[in-house]
C-alpha cells in the first residue's frame, strides 16, 4: 500500500509518502504557515516523491485532511489530492483533522477517553470525542468552550489538538485535571499518511467537512438588481 498524505487544513503544509512494505514512511516534510498553502503544497509533493522515489502511477491511493480547520486551507488541499487522484486515476481518501489529531494518542493507549479539538474562534472549538478501542462517542461537531470543557471533565480524559490550551484554560474548578494536553497547532502528517493506508473507504471526489458557514458574507448593498 503506497500512499500520498496531504494536510493544508490548519496552520502547517504537509506532505508524506507512506509505503506499507518499505518500512512506512518513506518522505515528509512540514512548514509551519498560516497563508501560502497553495504556493507551497505542488513544490513539497514533488520533493517528497522524488525523495521516496516514487512515479504517481506507483501510488494506491492520496490521503487529504477534510477538516474541520481553515476554509481557504481545506479547498487547497482538497483540490490537490481530486487533481492528482483524477491525473493518475488513484482513489483519494478523505480524513479528518480530529482523527489524525487523536490517532497516535490512541495507538500508545485506546482506552483512556481523548477529546481531539480545534480552535473555531469566537469562543467555539471543533471536537470530537473518542472512547475505548477509539470508538466516537461524540462524532465531529462545533461546541462552546465552556461546553467541551464539561464533557472533557466527566471523564479522566486527554486533550489533543490546537484548542487544547484553550479547554485546559476553561477547565471546571474541582474537576479532576486531564491526563494530558498536548496542543500540537497541525495533525502529523506521518499519522495522516498511516491512517490513509489502513482507511476502509474512498471516494472519487472528497469534500471539505464545514462544521459551520463561513464569516464572510457577501455585501447586499454592492448587489446589481437584475431586470
Amino acid at each position: 500500500m503506497r500512499v500520498l498524505a496531504l494536510d493544508t487544513a490548519l496552520s502547517a503544509c504537509s506532505a508524506a509518502v507512506f509505503d506499507l512494505d518499505r518500512g512506512g514512511v518513506l518522505a515528509h516534510e512540514s512548514r509551519p504557515m498560516e497563508r501560502g498553502h497553495a504556493e507551497a503544497l505542488m513544490p513539497m509533493i514533488a520533493r517528497v516523491m522524488s525523495e521516496a522515489d516514487l512515479e504517481f502511477g506507483d501510488l494506491d491511493r492520496i490521503a487529504v485532511t477534510i477538516g474541520p480547520g481553515s476554509f481557504t486551507g481545506l479547498r487547497v488541499g482538497v483540490a490537490a489530492a481530486r487533481g492528482l487522484a483524477l491525473a493518475a486515476h488513484k482513489p483519494v481518501v478523505g480524513l479528518t483533522t480530529l482523527a489524525a489529531f487523536a490517532a497516535p494518542h490512541i495507538a500508545s493507549d485506546d482506552r483512556s477517553p481523548l477529546l481531539a479539538a480545534i480552535d473555531a474562534r469566537h469562543d467555539h472549538v471543533y471536537m470530537q470525542l473518542v472512547g475505548e478501542g477509539g470508538r466516537a462517542v461524540i462524532p465531529p461537531r462545533i461546541a462552546s468552550i465552556r461546553e467541551a470543557a464539561r464533557i472533557a471533565t466527566a471523564a479522566p480524559t486527554r486533550l489533543v489538538g490546537s484548542a487544547a490550551g484553550m479547554l485546559h484554560a476553561a477547565w471546571m474548578t474541582g474537576a479532576r485535571p486531564p491526563l494530558c494536553v498536548d496542543t500540537t497547532p497541525a495533525p502529523d502528517i506521518d499519522w495522516v499518511a498511516r491512517l490513509g493506508a489502513v482507511a476502509a473507504d474512498t471516494m472519487a471526489f472528497p469534500k471539505p467537512l464545514y462544521l459551520r458557514a463561513p464569516d464572510a458574507r457577501p455585501q447586499g448593498g454592492a448587489r446589481v438588481a437584475r431586470r
